[in-house]
């Protein structure tokens, strides 16, 4: 597991942190990181996670491309 504290800036990451109940994860670019929090933009926004709740922290590759559409051809005639 690569430090929170050594991956750049801007690079998609997965930080794995404790909540009242469990853990979350959140996921997206690091966009901030200070001697107490990091900040992660994910599809819901910006999330602020406290340095002394993360659990893991790990760069991850790009989100997979997106497929075509189906084409809206008929459907298959029955055999």
């Amino acid at each position: 597991m690569t430090p929170l504290e050594q991956i750049p800036l801007g690079t998609r990451v997965v930080v794995r942190y404790r909540v009242e109940g469990g853990f979350t994860d959140a996921l997206g670019p690091l966009r901030d990181r200070d001697a107490t929090t990091c900040t992660v933009e994910t599809k819901r926004g910006l999330v602020v996670v406290p340095l002394d709740a993360v659990v893991a922290a790990k760069p991850v590759p790009p989100p997979p491309a997106r497929r075509a559409p189906k084409s809206g051809g008929p459907p298959p005639a029955d055999l």
